[in-house]
């Protein structure tokens, strides 16, 4: 352990080879209400805002923008909780499921998927037959 690092920023090693990071070290982590199971929003975690998760029962990321950790709800009290963290079959993502506080997205809707619209389907709907 580095000495940077405090003991809540260090991933458990058997989590971390479990866990596929990109090549800038992230895993995307997908924000599930924990008792509706609406999606939330999507974000970024590096070891690091990980092991903060895991270990502190609330939401940290890596911000690609700003270079620098987060923590849901710092700055505008809709904190998330954590109830559950599961790692998907490829090992490339995470489903942090939460007990949200308030709206998850920053233009105030309670997810980040009614700001931005629907995208409209421009076949059927039916699938295809081969």
């Amino acid at each position: 352990m580095s000495a940077e690092n405090a003991p809540q920023d260090v991933l458990d090693p058997q989590y971390e080879q479990r866990i596929k990071f990109n090549d800038q070290g992230l895993v995307l982590a997908v924000i599930q209400d924990w008792d509706n199971k609406d999606v939330l929003m999507v974000a970024w975690m590096n070891r690091v805002a990980l092991a903060r998760t895991l270990s502190t029962g609330r939401v940290w990321f890596w911000s690609r923008s700003r270079q620098e950790y987060w923590r849901k709800g710092d700055t505008s009290g809709h904190i998330q909780l954590v109830k559950n963290v599961s790692l998907d079959c490829d090992g490339d993502s995470l489903l942090v499921q939460v007990e949200q506080v308030g709206s998850a997205c920053h233009t105030g809707e309670r997810t980040c998927f009614l700001a931005g619209g629907e995208l409209l389907l421009t076949h059927n709907g039916e699938s295809e037959k081969q």
